[in-house]
């Protein structure tokens, strides 16, 4: 009986230990992913901005073109909204 104890004991001992020891890597695995996480999000680039656009627009119509098609793009790429591209069309436009 006191055999059966004492291997009861060590298994309970060694199954305790290993538990802990996995709730430590796994802990330590964790806080790793959170840094490295933190660290690529802050090495991120900021969204672009768009460029100021002219409150009066050129005379030419080579000059307003140019800028219609420079709106177009922006509008393309998500920079501008519909909103934004219609009264800088407007403005442009007269």
């Amino acid at each position: 009986m006191p055999g059966l104890m004492r291997m009861a004991a060590r298994t309970a001992v060694v199954a305790g230990t290993a538990t802990a020891t996995r709730n430590a890597v796994d802990r330590r695995q964790a806080s790793k992913n959170v840094a490295a996480e933190q660290q690529a999000y802050a090495q991120q680039a900021p969204p672009p901005q768009a460029p100021p656009m002219q409150a009066a627009p050129p005379e030419g119509m080579d000059d307003k073109l140019a800028q219609l098609e420079r709106l177009g793009q922006l509008k393309a790429q998500g920079i501008l909204s519909e909103e934004e591209f219609a009264a800088q069309k407007a403005a442009i436009l007269g």
